[in-house]
């Protein structure tokens, strides 16, 4: 998807020699990675190679235990502590939009109000254009009808489409999804990935973990395979899927082929 109008090589994002401990266990292994504008990577792998944990660290939802994390030219050293280094997660944060894999929506607020709740309340936006922005992100994944509702009166589908404009509306330079299709009904899912397609194609930059390979084939500029704490395979979507380098990655794919866990 790199012929994106304005497709840019600059790195947005750019991880060196991250490593994290959870105790002794280490759940990441010197990862570096640099992801640029406007592009969507596909992290993959097998439950518990450190997909999520990676994706978190990111915008420090998890401290790393070493290495560094940049985003948007805000650079953040992992293991760190002060007023400094917690400014600099702020920072960070403002620049990163996140959605769930539970959408963590706030019961006793509208649809509306839960989306403007982020903007109003963390960057001070005037109240008219938060409203102004949050109806424009709630049109865009196709619910501003629902503005007024309550969350517990939406679907899953409609739930998590709603934290995905919660998510736009703090205008973030990059996106991370963490498996948000996995707490979804089936017949759910197709309608939450038409909403990150459209994300994607208006050049959005997207680190997605995902176990929708269809969606990685389709819609991801590279897809990457983690094992074991370590990114084993970092290529093209038609590479990963039909011409796998590493043994690991073939025994993944072919497990999806077969439909096993």
């Amino acid at each position: 998807m790199d012929n994106k109008p304005g497709f840019s090589p600059m790195p947005i994002v750019k991880i060196e020699n991250l490593d994290k401990y959870f105790g002794h266990l280490h759940v990441l292994k010197n990862v570096s990675l640099e992801v640029p504008e406007r592009q969507v990577i596909c992290l993959i792998g097998r439950s518990g190679s450190g997909k999520s944990t990676l994706l978190r660290c990111i915008n420090f939802l998890e401290e790393p235990s070493h290495g560094t994390i940049e985003v948007d030219g805000i650079k953040v050293a992992g293991g760190e502590k002060g007023r400094e280094h917690r400014q600099l997660i702020h920072d960070v944060r403002l620049k990163t939009g996140m959605v769930f894999q539970e959408f963590n929506l706030f019961p006793h607020m509208t649809v509306l109000e839960n989306v403007i709740e982020g903007p109003v309340i963390v960057k001070g936006m005037d109240r008219k254009k938060a409203i102004e922005l949050a109806e424009q992100n709630l049109d865009s994944v196709g619910l501003l009808f629902k503005k007024d509702e309550y969350p517990n009166r939406l679907s899953g589908g409609q739930k998590q489409r709603v934290a995905i404009a919660r998510a736009l509306t703090m205008e973030p330079r990059v996106m991370l999804f963490d498996e948000p299709t996995s707490a979804l009904d089936p017949e759910l899912i197709g309608e939450v990935l038409n909403v990150m397609k459209k994300v994607a194609l208006e050049g959005m930059t997207m680190i997605v973990v995902t176990h929708e390979m269809g969606f990685a084939r389709e819609v991801a500029d590279r897809v990457i395979v983690m094992a074991e704490g370590e990114l084993v395979e970092d290529n093209k979507p038609e590479q990963i899927f039909n011409a796998p380098k590493d043994p690991r990655t073939e025994a993944l794919i072919n497990r999806y082929r077969t439909g096993a866990n």
